[in-house]
């Protein structure tokens, strides 16, 4: 495996954005229309963190899907406040955070062919 490039440690670098901006607006908006933003909040990850396994690979992967596991987890637990924005008096909020769990752990099993293009062989 060769070492990593500078553009792909910087486009590492956004993934982890989008991801962390995944999972905060997410479990921010998890819970305002019920059930479809639940439905749209995990659309939005599974898309970001595909995405960035297609752009970057595994670094640009595990940055996003870390990112977006790293907001969630920070979000739901209690504020200085006691204010959460993660409950677990209701099913919506642990859907959320295992939700995100398993669109993660389903971009990780898809197909390398659904994010590499094929390239043809050179005569």
């Amino acid at each position: 495996m060769q070492p990593p490039t500078v553009a792909t440690l910087w486009r590492a670098a956004v993934t982890l954005g989008l991801g962390l901006l995944a999972g905060t607006l997410g479990t921010v908006m998890h819970r305002a229309v019920r059930p479809w933003g639940l439905v749209v909040c995990l659309l939005l990850v599974l898309v970001i963190v595909l995405v960035s396994r297609a752009w970057v690979g595994w670094f640009g992967y595990v940055a996003s899907a870390g990112g977006a596991i790293l907001a969630v987890q920070v979000l739901a637990t209690g504020g200085p406040g006691g204010d959460v924005l993660v409950t677990g008096r209701d099913l919506w909020g642990p859907a959320w955070v295992i939700g995100v769990v398993l669109v993660v752990a389903l971009v990780a099993f898809a197909p390398r062919r659904w994010v590499e293009d094929e390239r043809p062989p050179t005569p």
